[in-house]
């Protein structure tokens, strides 16, 4: 099988360790803006306001768009939230709660005046980033809806409950590469933009890991065989474990050292042989530094 390797630090301090161009397809997941805490400094998500969370996720698909190939797509899972401009309680983006390590899940957080927005509005963050990074330069192609069939539950009673999040693709250029023949409906007509996936069996350790079906089509979609696959947020490694079921490579990039780990862990149960997994942290290796590398254990 082949390499999954992991970058531990900032994907903005990271990602310009990769050569330019290298990168068949990306598929990630950024950090939920105010929601969740994942313990580390810097993190994308903890931002004062979603407008600099918005500004930094252009940011780093700005260093993505530098190492993806000429035809290569990105496929971009955003939450979203709701501004709460009233209210009280040390509750955002930055809230410490006790002495805690755990991950903590944020709620009704008091939100800064912006764009606007009233109390209780839709941020509707997913669109503002998808919008933002299309000004960039990227190519907008498909929003798909991904339907939950087993959201989490909310006590809210003044609108309906939240059971779907939005995967947008984005090309870099036109030609981009898109096997449509790879993945089918039932029937076997082409593909539609909702998807009902549940969540895979054991989803333990990291807060918000999305399904292994997920990344599995976004991956056969966007690549082929032997080909790099890229996830900035790299979290507890379903799309580096998934791309290299599926005989691609793949680069990992997290910020968290915990869930570097979880990642070799969850390798270690993956049925027959497993890749090696090539661990280079930032502050112990440079450009030209020798790097680590670590076989996971077998089951």
């Amino acid at each position: 099988m082949n390499d999954i390797r992991i970058l531990v630090g900032d994907c903005l301090k990271m990602l310009p360790r990769l050569n330019p161009e290298t990168i068949q397809c990306c598929v990630t997941s950024p950090p939920y803006w105010g929601l969740r805490d994942y313990d580390s400094d810097g993190q994308i998500g903890a931002e004062s306001s979603p407008t600099e969370y918005v500004a930094n996720l252009v940011k780093v698909f700005r260093e993505v768009r530098r190492v993806l190939r000429k035809d290569g797509t990105i496929w971009l899972n955003v939450g979203d939230g709701y501004a709460r401009n009233g209210g009280t309680g040390n509750c955002g983006p930055n809230a410490v709660v006790g002495n805690t390590r755990k991950l903590i899940q944020k709620r009704n957080c008091k939100v800064p005046n912006c764009w606007g927005l009233k109390d209780r509005d839709l941020l509707g963050l997913p669109w503002r980033v998808a919008f933002a990074l299309q000004e960039d330069g990227w190519i907008l192609r498909s929003h798909i809806t991904w339907i939950k069939k087993s959201a989490m539950p909310e006590s809210v009673k003044n609108r309906p409950s939240n059971a779907t999040e939005s995967i947008f693709m984005f090309a870099k250029s036109s030609p981009y590469y898109y096997d449509s023949k790879v993945v089918r409906e039932h029937s076997g007509a082409n593909l539609r933009n909702y998807w009902m996936l549940g969540p895979d069996p054991s989803g333990k350790g990291h807060p918000a890991p999305f399904p292994r079906e997920l990344a599995r089509r976004c991956i056969l979609l966007g690549s082929r065989e032997g080909d790099t696959v890229l996830d900035p947020f790299g979290g507890s490694g379903t799309t580096g474990l998934v791309a290299s079921q599926l005989n691609r490579r793949a680069v990992l990039v997290e910020l968290n050292s915990d869930y570097a780990e979880m990642t070799k862990e969850r390798a270690s149960v993956m049925e027959s042989q497993l890749p090696m997994l090539a661990m280079e942290r930032g502050k112990e290796y440079g450009r030209n530094g020798k790097k680590a590398r670590l076989k996971a254990a077998h089951s």
